[in-house]
């Protein structure tokens, strides 16, 4: 079970509507927390990228941030509900980003086990989702996404609903999407999963950047041990509550620094 900070003493203004339900909110709650690990992270691209979470029933509607705030500005109340086109489902002062629905509308109408994507734009990724070769998996980190990483080529801003079809398509059945000359995406079954798997890329692409640097061959992994570090860790993510704890432990981490996030 994912885990929640206890909002019970949270300023009226952020205390939910009188219809959202449980599982609604304990989403927001922790979608808004993932907002601001991200930005204690390093991670963001001022007020631009989008991190989204799917909420139950087989309309595919999700959470996403109002377009405009920085991430450290973002609460469990002020996160937009959309549907698959983007439009809005209760009323906000604020629009959403109209280059995020393309992407993680595609995402979440595409794949039933996904309830949370993450766009990013850092440096080390931008720098490997540039590069023909992609992913090093050569890596202690790069070997983890052994056989999870799909490529799409660059088309331009995700503003277009004709290019959802092949994003999807590109992705298929895995759990990492490189936006060629772009920046990347990734997808998960919860947004403890989502941050984790993040957290992961962006070390693989952090250390290949610094390997690249420095002279002499790498040291090449086979592909029999890459497929091991793969399962195994996928192995982790889906039978125990590594994710959860590891989400958790970063939420207090940055509370301690930081204070409470609203």
């Amino acid at each position: 079970m994912n885990s929640v900070a206890d909002f019970s003493s949270a300023p009226v203004e952020m205390h939910r509507a009188p219809d959202c339900s449980d599982e609604e909110w304990r989403l927001r709650c922790q979608l808004a927390e993932c907002y601001h690990l991200i930005d204690y992270m390093g991670w963001t691209e001022t007020i631009f990228n989008h991190i989204s979470a799917r909420l139950p029933g087989p309309a595919h509607h999700y959470l996403v941030n109002p377009f405009g705030l920085n991430y450290t500005e973002i609460t469990p109340a002020n996160l937009l509900k959309v549907d698959l086109d983007g439009h809005k489902l209760q009323e906000s002062p604020y629009d959403g980003n109209p280059a995020g629905f393309a992407l993680h509308a595609a995402i979440h109408a595409a794949r039933e086990d996904v309830q949370c994507v993450i766009h990013t734009h850092t440096t080390p990724l931008s720098a490997v989702a540039q590069k023909q070769a992609g992913f090093d998996h050569n890596n202690f980190y790069g070997a983890q996404l052994y056989g999870r990483v799909g490529y799409h080529s660059f088309e331009g801003i995700t503003l277009f609903a004709d290019e959802k079809e092949r994003m999807v398509a590109s992705l298929g059945d895995k759990h990492i999407l490189v936006l060629r000359n772009h920046g990347i995406a990734v997808a998960e079954g919860s947004i403890a999963k989502a941050f984790f798997l993040l957290w992961t890329v962006q070390r693989a692409g952090e250390i290949q950047c610094a390997s690249a640097a420095l002279p002499g061959p790498d040291t090449q992994l086979p592909d029999a041990i890459k497929t091991k570090c793969m399962e195994l860790t996928a192995m982790l993510i889906r039978e125990g509550d590594f994710a959860n704890k590891f989400f958790d432990a970063m939420v207090r981490k940055m509370r301690a620094e930081r204070g409470p996030s609203w």
